[in-house]
């Protein structure tokens, strides 16, 4: 087959890496396509992923508007002589180009539409009738018809799953860390995205009050998608992009206002506190907050989670009980890199298995091992 994938940012980037080696593995064809967007291209070259860049957003959420049709023209043109079987990627770029070149179009979709009525819910609407199956976490609250399978478990899984991801020490020595020193990383986000219209986390003054009150207890390092007060910039942390997730593993806390990395912390069993303003609307936050207890969110002001944040850093064997909760989590999720391989080596008849048998997980049990060499995957569900 021929498959091209849309990656649009970092996450994303993540989420397909192993989806793509597994495919090229199997003698299948794949073509990246990703946005020179933020960190998306350091991430792609520090994994040697080949490429192309089919879009040089702008900052500003309009020229990004703007700039979606001829995005699309771009990505078209590429794609035209490659001619894919199936298109799959997080979003409209994907989904029109696929409409373009009569290909299939697989998405996967962890941001809900109700979350943000403003932004989300109105790309929903323009993309979804351009969509095969669009594949979402059982925790996804929205109902978007017949094309959606729901899977229990989380996009970061497909690269923080212990089938493929082992946490590397050396991290504390490119941190500068003495010992056993504790630190807490903060993660901040820039907010520019279309999806992010009408959404807040932290202020410049909340960043630096929430250093200044998390210092007194332990080294503290800031990852952010934007520029930071100048009073707290000697934190921002220099590592090479691709071993963020070995920060967010040692670290004692992580506190956010972005998902995807407090969805890692949580897939990682490190505390997690998040701010965001639609963090109660999003199941997977939800789920992990109320089911699992592995994270913290608040909607309204940094308050609480700034004194929530203090609380955990004094607590004694706090990564030990959180340890123990993820081993939970990971118990209850399945594999979605395994899932994601057989769903697209094996359409269209993996769509008719998940549609047409309700007790088919012996069906698919015995797909995964042949096309992906992992475990056995449980616990799927089609909407």
């Amino acid at each position: 087959m021929k498959i091209a994938i849309f990656a649009n940012t970092p996450a994303q980037v993540y989420f397909y890496k192993n989806i793509i080696k597994k495919l090229e593995e199997h003698g299948h064809q794949v073509k990246l396509l990703v946005r020179d967007y933020g960190e998306t291209i350091a991430v792609v070259s520090e994994l040697k992923l080949d490429c192309m860049v089919y879009s040089n957003p702008k900052s500003s959420k309009l020229s990004k508007l703007l700039s979606l049709p001829y995005d699309v023209l771009q990505a078209y043109k590429e794609l035209r002589k490659f001619k894919p079987d199936i298109v799959t990627g997080m979003g409209v770029y994907d989904a029109f180009t696929a409409f373009l070149l009569r290909a299939k179009c697989i998405e996967f979709e962890d941001s809900e539409p109700n979350a943000n009525k403003i932004s989300y819910s109105i790309q929903f609407k323009l993309y979804l009738p351009f969509v095969d199956a669009i594949i979402t976490p059982e925790s996804f609250r929205d109902d978007l018809g017949k094309k959606q399978i729901r899977i229990n478990s989380f996009k970061e899984l497909a690269y923080l799953h212990p089938n493929y991801y082992r946490p590397d020490e050396s991290i504390k020595g490119l941190l500068g860390l003495k010992g056993n020193e504790e630190y807490v990383l903060l993660r901040f986000n820039a907010f520019d995205a279309m999806h992010d219209l009408g959404i807040a986390g932290f202020k410049d003054s909340d960043k630096v009050r929430l250093v200044r009150e998390l210092e007194k207890y332990a080294k503290i390092f800031i990852s952010s998608e934007a520029g930071v007060p100048d009073e707290i910039k000697d934190c921002v942390m220099k590592i090479p992009k691709s071993r963020i997730h070995d920060g967010i593993y040692y670290a004692k806390l992580l506190v956010a206002d972005t998902g995807t990395m407090v969805t890692e912390a949580a897939c990682l069993g490190t505390p997690a506190i998040m701010l965001h303003s639609s963090v109660k609307k999003f199941g997977n936050f939800v789920e992990l907050e109320n089911k699992y207890e592995l994270i913290f969110g608040y909607d309204q002001g940094s308050n609480e989670a700034i004194e929530r944040a203090v609380e955990l850093i004094k607590k004694q064997n706090l990564n030990d009980e959180w340890k123990a909760k993820r081993e939970r989590l990971l118990k209850d999720k399945i594999d979605i890199t395994a899932f994601m391989v057989w769903f697209i080596e094996d359409w269209p008849e993996s769509a008719r298995i998940i549609r047409d048998n309700p007790d088919y997980q012996e069906i698919f049990n015995e797909q995964v091992p042949r096309l992906a060499g992992r475990q056995e995957v449980r616990a799927l569900s089609y909407s």
